[in-house]
């Protein structure tokens, strides 16, 4: 079987080749052990931004009381991450209006703001507190200020950094026109390694800041691949315990799980359907490593790839009717796709030698995927159009696990930054980079949540 395709051999199925590590969600390789901290939260790092980006100004909000969170800091760390915004913050105005009313345009046009952010915070005892936020537009309006945004809020201390998250959004979208992500959420995979060298693995969420980090599964035997349902409240994953490996399906709010799948050999690489009803996952019950269809509710299979290569890595297509994935039948790792209504079965990749891990753009008309260039692995966008490939990354280690956010503006991936593992992002553009390496240790395999709420 082609080195290309294989990483290594797992205690229960020894003998079975299986995919390299930039291509783990093949889920029957063991993880690398590295050191973790549990409860390390993920720092986001700019490390590239658009040329020209908008200029918008946050000025910091009027607090009456005391406040838990730093509303403003939050929307304005949102927006500067975003890559698509120059925030002009607290350490550059000399001015700082809370309402409208108070904000000159002479001012803020000089600044050359084409928006500004104000609000107030209120504390109304009892850990309740009013939140007002205005967006200005200051060029629209021929003297004042132009009103675009209005909100009035009031949340208990616990919800003002999800509160902060929901204004960015709003913000966002108002001025770029996609809807934002910032009160999303990310899954990961953390390793930890003790002084007397055990192993622990974890299954993390937090928010896609980083912050919040909570565990959801913390075991002895691998984790692997987790992948959001379509409506945010599960997730499926493969974990390794009693060391076999199964597809478990567990609650996010209430830590309720149940056992999907445990055939002997390969349970692995699950995917949800668009309508939440179905998982695409990996079997190898019969031999070789194929795709398969799970419904949910009765956990009846349909075989989709009825061969002897290495299938594996299944996503849905928007509508449902087309299911891509990654295989070594013309040699080395290509992607595919199956028609599900015929049973069809057609290559997509053909820029390279190695194409792995492939998901669909919200709109259908990319894919994102594992894409190597000159031995390094990076993350690529295909334009199913014109059948162009766009390498988006720039990384001088291999990455992996690719994760399009819910507006497909974003890939969240891992990849070897100073020595170690750490999550990033880049803009399905390749015009905005960032990190988010734990501050006392590794993350990997992540996996970004829909919309929420």
């Amino acid at each position: 079987m082609q080195e290309s395709l294989c990483y290594g051999i797992t205690r229960e199925f020894e003998g079975v080749m299986i995919m390299r590590k930039i291509i783990r969600l093949l889920l029957f390789i063991l993880v690398t052990t590295i050191p973790y901290s549990t409860y390390a939260i993920l720092s986001m790092e700019l490390t590239r931004g658009v040329a020209g980006a908008i200029p918008i100004a946050v000025v910091p909000f009027a607090v009456q009381g005391s406040t838990p969170q730093d509303i403003s800091g939050i929307i304005a760390n949102d927006l500067q991450n975003s890559g698509r915004f120059k925030v002009v913050g607290k350490n550059l105005l000399s001015e700082f209006p809370s309402t409208a009313d108070k904000a000159s345009t002479e001012y803020f046009r000089k600044l050359g703001t084409d928006s500004v952010v104000v609000g107030r915070t209120i504390s109304l005892g009892g850990d309740r507190f009013q939140v007002n936020f205005q967006l200005l537009d200051m060029f629209r309006g021929k003297g004042a200020a132009s009103v675009v945004i209005d909100k009035n809020y009031t949340v208990p201390g616990s919800d003002m950094r999800k509160l902060a998250h929901h204004i960015s959004d709003l913000i966002y979208e108002q001025i770029t026109g996609t809807r934002g992500v910032f009160s999303t959420k990310i899954a990961y995979v953390v390793v930890q390694r003790s002084a007397n060298s055990s192993t622990r693995y974890l299954l993390e969420v937090s928010d896609q800041d980083g912050y919040n980090p909570r565990p959801l599964l913390d075991s002895p035997e691998p984790i692997m691949s987790p992948s959001w349902s379509p409506n945010g409240r599960q997730i499926a994953y493969v974990s390794f315990e009693n060391r076999r490996a199964g597809i478990f399906l567990q609650d996010i709010m209430s830590g309720g799980r149940r056992l999907l799948s445990e055939f002997p050999g390969i349970n692995g690489a699950p995917a949800w359907s668009p309508d939440g009803t179905k998982l695409a996952l990996v079997l190898s019950k019969n031999g070789s490593p194929n795709i398969y269809i799970m419904n949910i509710a009765s956990g009846g299979l349909t075989q989709v790839t009825h061969d002897f290569y290495i299938n594996t890595e299944p996503a849905w297509s928007p509508g449902g009717k087309i299911l891509l994935f990654t295989s070594n039948r013309s040699g080395g790792p290509q992607i595919y796709q199956a028609n599900l209504s015929n049973g069809a079965i057609s290559r997509v990749t053909y820029d390279g030698d190695y194409n792995a891990r492939a998901s669909y753009t919200r709109d259908g008309k990319y894919i994102a995927m594992i894409h190597r260039v000159s031995g390094i692995y990076n993350i690529a966008i295909l334009d199913l159009d014109t059948g162009t490939m766009r390498v988006l990354n720039s990384s001088v280690g291999d990455s992996a696990s690719p994760s399009l956010a819910p507006n497909g503006s974003m890939v969240l991936y891992d990849t070897v930054y100073g020595g170690r593992n750490v999550l990033a992002m880049v803009s399905s553009d390749g015009r905005v980079q960032l990190r988010l390496p734990a501050r006392n240790g590794e993350a990997q395999d992540p996996s970004w949540s829909p919309f929420l709420g």
